[in-house]
C-alpha cells in the first residue's frame, strides 16, 4: 500500500482550500466565492482556524485575493461554456472543486484535472470517501512532472480533443515557484491548442510594484516559502509576462490586474474586505 503521507496534497493547495472556506465562515455576505468542499477534502484537525496563516485579520488580503482569482476564473469558464466550449483543463489542480460545486456547468464540459500522481490519488480517494465519486465528465490526469512526463500527451490519452477549443487554467498561485523557462515552455505548448482556446494564468509582481501596505506581507510569504524549501524563484512585470505570451505565439494576450478584480468583486463592501496587491493574471487566446 502506498504511504499516504507521500500522497498528501501540497501545503499551498491545502492553504488555498482553507482560505476559500474561511471566506464563507468569517467574512460577511455577499460572498465572492463559496467553497467549503475543499475544506472537507483536506479534513484538517479541529484547531485549523487557530493556525497563524488562518488569522482572520492579518491574512484577510490574501484570502480575498484567492477568492477573487477563483471567481474570475469560474466566471470565465461559465462564459466560455455558454459559447460552446466543452473542454476545461486545470493544470496543477490541487484541491479544485469546480466539478463538485457546479455540476450544472460541469455536466456540459469534460473537465481535466492535471496533477502529480500522489496528490491526485489522494484526492480521488477523498472524493469517493465523501460520496462525490468521479463522474464520467471528470478526468483525473496524473503527470509526473519531475520525470518529464508530457502532460499534453497524458491529456490526450485521457480523452482531451486537441482539435477542439478549451479553457486552460495554469497553476494559479504557482508560477512564482517555477523558473521563467518552465513557464515559457508551458505557454508554448498551450499556444498549439485549437484556435479559440483561452488561457488564464496568475503571476507574482516584483515587490516594487506592490502597494506599500502589502510589501511586508509578501516579504513574510517569501521568507515562509524559503524556510519550507519551496522558495519563490520568479517574479514578472506585466510587460514581461505579455512578452512571454507573445513569444510563445499566443494571440490577444492581455494583462488583468488584481485591482480590476478588487473593483469587480469587492466594491462597496461594508466590511472593507479587499484583495492584497501583488498577484495579477495573464489572459490569452490561441
Amino acid at each position: 500500500m502506498a504511504d499516504r503521507r507521500t500522497e498528501a496534497p501540497d501545503s499551498t493547495a491545502v492553504r488555498v482550500a482553507l482560505w476559500r472556506a474561511m471566506h464563507v465562515q468569517v467574512d460577511s455576505p455577499p460572498h465572492v466565492f463559496e467553497d467549503e468542499i475543499g475544506l472537507r477534502l483536506a479534513a484538517p484537525d479541529d484547531g485549523w482556524r487557530r493556525r497563524p496563516d488562518m488569522d482572520p485579520l492579518t491574512t484577510s488580503g490574501f484570502r480575498a485575493a484567492v477568492v477573487a482569482r477563483a471567481r474570475f476564473i469560474e466566471d470565465l469558464v461559465v462564459e466560455q461554456a455558454g459559447q460552446g466550449v466543452d473542454q476545461y483543463v486545470v493544470l496543477g489542480a490541487g484541491l479544485d472543486t469546480f466539478a463538485q460545486r457546479r455540476p450544472e456547468i460541469a455536466s456540459r464540459l469534460r473537465v481535466f484535472e492535471v496533477d502529480r500522481p500522489g496528490p491526485q490519488a489522494w484526492k480521488r480517494r477523498r472524493l469517493i470517501e465523501l460520496g462525490h465519486g468521479i463522474p464520467d465528465g471528470l478526468r483525473l490526469v496524473p503527470v509526473d512532472f519531475e520525470a518529464d512526463d508530457s502532460w499534453t500527451e497524458r491529456l490526450t490519452a485521457a480523452g482531451f480533443d486537441p482539435a477542439r477549443p478549451a479553457v486552460v487554467v495554469v497553476s494559479t498561485g504557482v508560477t512564482m515557484y517555477l523558473t521563467r523557462d518552465a513557464t515559457a515552455a508551458t505557454l508554448v505548448r498551450i499556444a498549439s491548442f485549437a484556435p479559440g482556446s483561452t488561457l488564464a494564468m496568475t503571476f507574482l509582481l516584483p515587490t516594487e510594484l506592490l502597494d506599500d501596505a502589502d510589501r511586508p506581507g509578501l516579504q513574510r510569504s517569501e521568507e515562509g516559502a524559503r524556510a519550507s524549501g519551496t522558495p519563490f524563484v520568479s517574479f514578472c512585470t506585466p510587460q514581461e509576462m505579455l512578452a512571454l505570451a507573445q513569444e510563445a505565439g499566443l494571440a490577444d494576450a492581455r494583462h488583468v490586474p488584481g485591482s480590476l478584480l478588487a473593483e469587480r468583486y469587492f466594491a462597496d463592501r461594508a466590511d472593507g474586505l479587499r484583495p492584497s496587491s501583488g498577484e495579477d493574471l495573464l489572459l490569452a487566446t490561441t
